[in-house]
């Protein structure tokens, strides 16, 4: 025990060559010991805040030079490693292409096992610390500890998201232990650990957290939904038996990791969304709905503001995040073109994604009648007046392909294309060679098209404008639980109402029509409706780091399937010199790479060669 209390961050550092379940924070020195630590309010406090810091950064999907550190899985290059988004820099640029071995594999999560010991010496060590200044109340400590068990029950969550199943760490490792190698738990055994914890942790959390410095805090309804969607990877294909290969990895004990395929797990995810979407019907959670004068629901407002500010509909969001500045490295520089004030066009929408935008009848550009690529209207912006270009509400821009007329709001709102006008400057954006923003060195769009979503229209990078804003990084929002849990019903029982229903209720804030107005023909069959429900979330979750996990539990992401995601992903023709037709001929921009065994993500080739117990997902070395 004497050992512990002097848990030095040398020593933990030597052992890091034999195992990273022994790393922490750098709380602990020569100086500070283990007693300093949870004898002193501040740096108990201190030691538990680095607990938070596991949490992903849902807004780094590309180059970032205020990060000291590469991206990893605990950002997200998710949307740029699948069927959405192109980037043209950082790693995201060149993996998708490429691809990735287990030795350098670069979106590991393997680092969390730092913040989970966390979790573990601060539930062992910290304990209500009396004083007359400062002090740790049996209250505070409690919110303390319990918040350090949501996460080491989210931080395995998140792990098992990647990887399947994982080294299951519940309790302080004793750095002179005889054998400090650990297996792979088997599946069932994590998914029940994590989903006992924050079955437990639902009832002793708080309701809500309303100060700002709070709203980063797990709360009941975090980890319910926590809770929903473990049990969402746990019965889908992929964990669920229906990854051949997988069922054939076992421990070197013997012991299976995956498990045969059971039906009734899908209930248990059911049963998990209920107690969610209860909760949330309580009054706790709402979408995000602005409506008109006349009652009817403002779409376009309706989506920018979800993005934009904290509100009913989400869960849980990041404070911490790489939105950056239009006038510095991050999310936001990214987005902007390069006419409005430095911007790096370093993101670029696929055009399988753009097609997948519904049209303002609610159907897709194949069935609606209103859909044509053919010839060109004038396109209303809705900007502000703009003091630089002495623009007015609205503007009127012509040369805009009839190919994004008539789209859905949730398509305006995430997708910048080709002739239309930049907010506040009023500006006019070309993509063709020779176009304000076309091809010319690395800073250009390589699809045509720039994403939208989630972008402040205050911001701009001149004079008095705003060069930054804050908005939450959103992790859970109520909407893709409604799409989860519809799936899920239908798993359950297809003819269930409620399938359709809550599919309707995303639908209608978005502003198009009902599917059980437009497609009645399609309520109680089940592959009809599982395949609505997926092209719903394809589009309502554009951007948020969820399509690239969901067509792996899918299962349905090789070439031949219903999401390949390797083969020629395309854009505009951006080698045109006509901004009009040729421009808007289909091109192929890079040849994806996607194999089988890319469904599960590698462990870290160095933790798997330097431990006698830890086996490798299928396919990798």
């Amino acid at each position: 025990m004497k050992q512990l209390k002097y848990l030095l961050v040398i020593a933990l550092t030597a052992c890091m060559s034999c195992n990273d379940f022994l790393d922490v924070s750098d709380e602990l020195t020569q100086e500070v010991t283990m007693d300093d630590v949870f004898e002193n309010p501040a740096y108990t406090r201190r030691f538990h805040r680095y607990i938070y810091t596991g949490i992903p950064d849902m807004k780094y999907m590309v180059f970032n030079t205020d990060y000291n550190n590469p991206m990893d899985g605990l950002d997200a290059p998710w949307s740029p490693c699948s069927d959405e988004l192109k980037a043209s820099r950082n790693s995201t640029n060149t993996i998708p292409v490429s691809g990735y071995s287990s030795a350098n594999a670069p979106y590991t999560r393997w680092s969390l096992y730092k913040q989970i010991r966390q979790c573990n010496l601060f539930l062992q060590y910290a304990k209500v610390i009396p004083g007359d200044v400062d002090q740790i109340s049996e209250e505070e400590l409690a919110d303390m500890k319990n918040t350090a068990r949501f996460f080491r029950a989210y931080y395995h969550y998140l792990l098992v998201e990647l990887y399947g199943p994982v080294p299951l760490m519940t309790e302080v490792v004793d750095s002179n232990a005889a054998d400090l190698d650990f297996a792979r738990a088997p599946l069932d055994e994590v998914v029940n650990f994590i989903d006992a914890e924050l079955a437990e942790l639902s009832k002793l959390l708080p309701e809500q957290r309303l100060e700002d410095n709070e709203r980063v805090k797990p709360t009941r309804g975090v980890a319910l939904a926590v809770r929903a969607k473990l049990w969402v990877y746990a019965a889908s294909p992929l964990l669920n038996g229906g990854y051949a290969e997988a069922l054939e990895v076992t421990n070197t004990d013997g012991t299976r990791l995956f498990p045969d395929r059971d039906n009734n797990k899908w209930q248990k995810a059911l049963n998990a969304l209920q107690e969610l979407i209860d909760w949330a019907e309580t009054g706790a959670y709402e979408l995000h709905t602005v409506y008109n004068p006349d009652g009817t629901v403002n779409a376009a407002q309706s989506l920018y503001q979800l993005q934009q500010v904290y509100n009913k509909e989400i869960i849980w969001a990041a404070t911490n995040n790489s939105f950056g500045a239009v006038n510095s490295d991050g999310q936001d520089r990214s987005c902007t073109p390069r006419t409005e004030g430095v911007g790096q066009t370093a993101l670029g929408v696929l055009q399988d994604m753009v097609d997948d935008f519904f049209m303002a009848d609610g159907l897709s550009i194949e069935e609606s009648p209103n859909y044509t690529e053919e010839g060109f209207s004038d396109y209303v912006n809705e900007i502000p007046a703009s003091p630089i270009m002495g623009g007015v509400t609205p503007v009127i821009t012509t040369q805009v392909s009839n190919m994004y007329l008539n789209r859905e709001p949730r398509f305006y709102d995430a997708v910048f294309f080709q002739g239309r006008r930049w907010h506040i400057s009023g500006r006019e954006i070309f993509f063709h060679d020779g176009g304000n923003n076309g091809k010319t060195g690395g800073m250009y769009s390589r699809t045509g098209y720039l994403p939208y979503k989630g972008y402040c229209k205050e911001l701009y990078n001149s004079g008095s404008f705003k060069k930054s804003q804050f908005r939450p990084s959103i992790l859970f929002r109520l909407g893709e639980f409604y799409l989860l849990y519809a799936e899920v019903l239908n798993e359950v029982n297809p003819s269930d109402r409620r399938i359709i229903e809550y599919v309707d209720r995303v639908r209608v804030r978005a502003g198009i029509p009902r599917l059980a107005d437009i497609k009645p023909q399609i309520i109680g069959n089940k592959e009809l409706q599982r395949e609505a429900i997926r092209k719903e979330m394809r589009v309502e979750l554009f951007m948020e780091g969820q399509r690239y996990f969901n067509v792996r539990r899918w299962m349905v992401a090789e070439d031949g399937q219903e999401s390949p995601q390797g083969g020629w992903v395309k854009g505009m023709n951006l080698d045109s010199k006509d901004p009009k037709e040729e421009f808007h001929k289909r091109k192929n921009v890079e040849l994806r790479l996607f194999e089988r065994r890319m469904y599960l993500y590698p462990l870290p080739l160095n933790e798997v060669q330097k431990s006698r117990k830890l086996v490798q997902n299928p396919g990798w070395e």
